[in-house]
């Protein structure tokens, strides 16, 4: 792993928000993938040892995303994630929240702003999460989401390294 790429994750209480930028030694499509696909996504988004488990995902404006963070014991923490905004390969914008199995939304929730770039093979995503109240920015620091997505992204980080290894398909090409 490239120890010198940019990780800085801040907490800004009073703004309810937290912003967070991380390079990865890989080309933008390759990143947007691993962040708009399903099948990448539960490679990577969850704390080991919990794994993440895509219900469904239409990745698409007014599509949603309903998945569970699931414990080596079967615990799960179902999120819905409507997406509100998508320009490709550049930026797209949800709202999160917890739920229950049923999809049921625990309110409040917080609005995602996920930023790509690329600058000689290294790409920055910018994420911006603001928080509809203090209480759920609070909750989501009491329940570890600072070490839970540091851990998480060394997950992409890894799955990042492992892709760029694989021989390139048409489709990549055609990015």
């Amino acid at each position: 792993m490239n120890t010198n790429l940019l990780f800085d994750f801040t907490v800004d209480k009073p703004q309810k928000t937290v912003y967070i930028n991380r390079e990865f030694a890989a080309e933008l499509p390759l990143v947007w993938d691993a962040f708009t696909k399903p099948e990448l996504l539960d490679q990577w988004v969850a704390p080991k040892p919990w794994s993440s488990r895509t219900k469904y995902m239409d990745f698409k404006v007014g599509g949603r995303r309903f998945y569970a963070m699931v414990s080596p014991e079967g615990q799960a923490r179902w999120s819905t994630q409507e997406f509100t905004s998508i320009t490709p390969k550049t930026n797209y914008k949800m709202y999160n929240s917890f739920a229950d199995e049923n999809e049921n939304p625990e309110l409040p929730g917080s609005e995602w702003d996920t930023t790509f770039s690329e600058r000689d093979g290294i790409t920055t995503v910018r994420i911006v999460i603001k928080n509809e109240s203090l209480t759920r920015l609070e909750r989501m620091i009491e329940m570890g989401f600072e070490l839970g997505f540091k851990m998480s992204i060394d997950n992409l980080e890894q799955l990042l390294a492992d892709l760029s290894k694989q021989p390139q398909t048409e489709n990549a090409r055609s990015h």
